[in-house]
């Protein structure tokens, strides 16, 4: 593959499109293309794939900020917005918005995109919580 494909007319159009895009402009914490494998029975994206692809992107926000390990022990406001559909590239934004002594919450979007598309949508959010653990299992403060 030649640089020319990575600085074209087709890249510059989305780049483009990223910037003026209304999905979260931090860069995403996991991507994802969305497989044959990943279909329910009606061929549309199981929710089960895409809600632990969030877990992922949930968990290592969480990892990172409590210094290892972490356990998700709550998923609140889990809400399906539009269906992801096989080649749809997901991405996925995570941001903590609470912590406590022992636990954090973690607030996940996932945006789909067709590959060969520009446009995203938001097709689901939910707010993953964790608690630190220890060697035991058992809660462990913060640091």
């Amino acid at each position: 593959m030649d640089d020319s494909s990575l600085t074209g007319p087709r890249a510059e159009t989305l780049a483009k499109a990223w910037e003026a895009a209304e999905w979260p402009h931090d860069p995403p914490v996991l991507r994802a293309i969305a497989m044959p494998s990943d279909t329910n029975p009606e061929g549309d994206i199981f929710g089960g794939w895409l809600l632990s692809q969030m877990d992922l992107a949930a968990a290592s926000i969480a990892f990172h900020r409590a210094a290892g390990r972490c356990a998700t022990i709550a998923v609140d406001g889990m809400v399906f917005i539009s269906p992801v559909v096989v080649g749809d590239e997901v991405s996925l934004f995570a941001r903590i918005i609470h912590t406590g002594r022992t636990s954090l919450k973690v607030e996940v979007e996932a945006w789909r995109r067709r590959r060969d598309g520009e446009k995203a949508h938001k097709v689901t959010q939910g707010v993953f919580t964790f608690v630190a653990i220890g060697e035991d299992r058992k809660p462990r403060p913060l640091p």
